[in-house]
């Protein structure tokens, strides 16, 4: 038997690609719902804007494997609406550069040189800020990168590593790569739901509400998991993927190479019905930085949002919903949108992601003990914490188990 611990992405993945190799799993998640930190909503709904690019092979197999890849749509297929309320500009933006050749698709602030700069950060070099590195291209700094390292590693561009981002620029040369997906009615109904079906189709057993509290070893093997369901002895076949949260690994691990300062995500979603379809918008000099409508709600969410983090939701929705508002009318998005916010729920993740600045990049042991194998977004040396490592981590733990 091999026991998974936690259901998030990484979760997930491992246990789907263990039972297709054929392996008895059990799933154990500590919370009631499967998804981990994307899907943190009490009524299981997916938490903040989540979406795929052409480049995160790994998390769109899983998709493939599962199939719920008809469930994620491509919202701007003929480039990224991005409002500037400071000077109220808008534009339509491609994500890859290879579309900046049309005039009415380029960033604020591109240049030969900017984007020289840029495509020099994909190469090996010296680890420094991303500030530091593109300050002589402010405008296309505002305009284009911070909203991409924000996006990719929820950290502002006056901390952000170089060489975390030059991991994903070379991943974006690749054609398709810059195309954006979202899920169509959230990540639980299109990615979560038919993940837990797809494991239990295949034999695999699924336990909530399961925390492991403890877990016993000897010398270098696990002999023990204590779980809120009960104690399960581990047999001499038995395999552990571990697949949970920094901070649970340490607590239960020791010399778990893992990183310990994070940073917030701030997501607010509205109660908002429209007539659709679904919309992907992004805002320049906001407090909203990406703006995701669907027919039954609108969610926004504030990456790297320490300030954000510690003010009142109040304050923050009639702030988040006037510009809102304001992308609405620029883009003539459907539907009504009147003045007053409707109902809005506010979710602080205070440790969303690790904080990813200059440094070396952590790279833990994936098998911890001859019997325990590691997984999760912050395990995945590669890539900064996304969907896409998650993936990828599950899947290199599935390989290291079986």
């Amino acid at each position: 038997m091999i026991h998974v611990v936690g259901a998030g992405v990484a979760g997930l993945v491992a246990a789907q690609a263990l039972l297709k190799a054929g392996r008895p799993v059990t799933l154990h998640e500590a919370a009631p719902g499967a998804g981990g930190r994307a899907r943190a909503l009490p009524d299981g709904t997916d938490n903040g804007t989540h979406a795929l690019i052409g480049a995160n092979r790994a998390a769109l197999g899983f998709l493939d494997a599962i199939g719920a890849r008809a469930g994620w749509v491509e919202p701007e297929p003929d480039g990224l609406p991005v409002l500037d309320l400071d000077d109220g500009s808008r534009r339509l933006v491609a994500l890859s550069p290879l579309g900046w050749w049309r005039r009415d698709r380029r960033p604020a602030g591109v240049s030969p040189a900017a984007v020289a700069a840029l495509a020099a950060l994909a190469l090996p070099g010296r680890d420094r800020t991303v500030a530091q590195a593109m300050a002589r291209h402010p405008a296309f700094l505002r305009g284009f990168v911070d909203p991409l390292v924000i996006a990719a590693l929820n950290t502002p561009t006056a901390e952000a590593g170089t060489r975390r981002l030059a991991q994903v620029l070379r991943r974006l040369g690749a054609p398709g790569a810059t195309r954006l997906f979202v899920a169509r009615n959230g990540l639980g109904p299109d990615m979560v739901e038919p993940a837990l079906a797809a494991i239990r189709a295949l034999g695999g057993t699924v336990v909530p509400d399961d925390r492991l509290r403890k877990l016993d070893r000897t010398n270098s093997r696990a002999t023990a998991l204590h779980l809120h369901s009960g104690t399960v002895a581990l047999a001499p076949e038995d395999r552990v993927v571990l697949a949970v949260p920094p901070w649970e690994a340490t607590r239960l691990l020791t010399h778990v190479e893992a990183p310990m300062e994070h940073a917030p995500i701030v997501n607010l979603h509205f109660a908002r019905t429209g007539p659709g379809p679904v919309r992907f918008v992004g805002l320049l000099g906001a407090l909203c930085q990406w703006v995701l409508v669907r027919p039954d709600g609108v969610a926004v969410t504030v990456s790297a949002g320490d300030a954000e983090a510690r003010e009142e939701a109040d304050s923050l929705a009639p702030r988040a919903w006037r510009e809102i508002r304001a992308a609405a009318q620029a883009f003539a998005l459907p539907g009504e949108w009147p003045e007053a916010p409707p109902p809005c729920r506010a979710v602080k993740e205070r440790r969303a992601t690790p904080r990813q600045r200059p440094g070396p990049i952590p790279a833990p042991r994936r098998r911890h003990l001859e019997n325990l194998v590691l997984a999760g977004d912050w395990t995945w040396p590669h890539l900064p914490a996304t969907i896409e490592a998650a993936a990828q981590s599950g899947l290199a733990a599935a390989r290291e188990a079986a």
